[in-house]
Formats: C-alpha cells, sequence, structure tokens
C-alpha cells in the first residue's frame, strides 16, 4: 500500500527539482492528485496473479479457449512512464477443467498494476495460469505500446513490441502453438 504523505512529498519536490513552483495555483493539488494515481495504478503490488483462478469449474471442455483483445495499463519501471496494449491469454484445459473468463482478464490486470517490463509481465501471467490451473498449454501474447519510446528517446509513436510466452503443449508442438496465433489475429 502506498504511503500517502511520503508520496504526495516526493512529488512536490520533483516539482521543485524540475524548476516548477508546486505554490502555484495550477500545482497546489496536484501532489495529492498524483499520489492518489499512484496508489490506483500499483494497487496491485503484492498481490498474486495466481489468486484469481480460484473459480474453476469441470465443465469436461478439453478444446483451446483464448480471451483476447483484454486492455492493459502498466508502467515501465525503467521510466515510471506508461505502457499499455492487449493480451491475448490462450489455454488447453486439463481435465476438462475450466476457469471463468473473466477470471483471465483480472490476472492481466493483477500482474500489470506495478512497475513492470513487458517480457516479465507476459510471463507472469503464463505463469499464473500454467501453476493455478495445470493446463495442457498456455500461450500468452502482448502488444504494447510504450510511452517511453513514443514521447521520449527515440521517438516513434505507434510502434507496438509484441512478446509471447508458450507452456506445456504450446512450447513444443508448433501446430498447436501456430492455430493459437492464428485465432489471435484471425479477428483483426
Amino acid at each position: 500500500m502506498i504511503n500517502q504523505k511520503k508520496a504526495e512529498e516526493a512529488i512536490y519536490n520533483l516539482l521543485q527539482a524540475i524548476g516548477e513552483d508546486p505554490e502555484r495555483e495550477g500545482l497546489l493539488d496536484t501532489p495529492k492528485r498524483v499520489a492518489k494515481m499512484y496508489a490506483e495504478m500499483f494497487s496491485e503490488l503484492n498481490s498474486d496473479p495466481r489468486e484469481q483462478f480460484t473459480a474453476v469449474f469441470s465443465e469436461g471442455h478439453e478444446e483451446m479457449v483464448l480471451v483476447k483483445d483484454i486492455h492493459f495499463y502498466s508502467m515501465c519501471e525503467h521510466h515510471l512512464i506508461p505502457f499499455y496494449g492487449v493480451a491475448h491469454v490462450a489455454y488447453l484445459p486439463s481435465d476438462g477443467r475450466v476457469t471463468g473468463l473473466s477470471k483471465v482478464a483480472r490476472a492481466v490486470e493483477v500482474a500489470a498494476r506495478r512497475p513492470q517490463l513487458q517480457e516479465r509481465l507476459t510471463a507472469q501471467v503464463a505463469n499464473a495460469l500454467q501453476e493455478a490451473m495445470q493446463p495442457k498449454g498456455v500461450f500468452v501474447m502482448l502488444e504494447a505500446e510504450h510511452l517511453c519510446m513514443t514521447m521520449r528517446g527515440i521517438k516513434k509513436p505507434g510502434s507496438k513490441t509484441v512478446t509471447t510466452v508458450s507452456r506445456g503443449i504450446y512450447q513444443t508442438d508448433v501446430e498447436a502453438r501456430g492455430q493459437v496465433i492464428a485465432m489471435i489475429r484471425g479477428g483483426k
């Protein structure tokens, strides 16, 4: 949990460090607003995405489950600037066990709400699903735009970073992995 008072002080000091007057009218409440925003953006810092997969149902379903275009927002841990995009999460159930679809999206959100790297975020979602559900396979793809690349540094707006993580059958079976990727790409 964020220490609101310390965060406000740090933001006040940051405003001074960049040459601004934190006492001017437009900035008077900025430290409070930014501290509140950070509290929301980092609200899942100590949460485990595996905890989202408590709703498990025995449905006898043995075919792929794909939840795609899950919008997420995260914060680059190198620059504390947002990156955002969509996650696509697929799994092949084992023993007919499936989870609630919203739980997949919630696991993405939990893993995203902390200072993060896209590569780690992708792996955390895949690992959480694999460890909690023990499916035959997991495939996670994230497509994101990083503001640390678009508004500073190289300044290439619209560029996207794509990361993937495969577990189980999707790691070893090229045809199965290709089927998932085709389904992800098919709806666009």
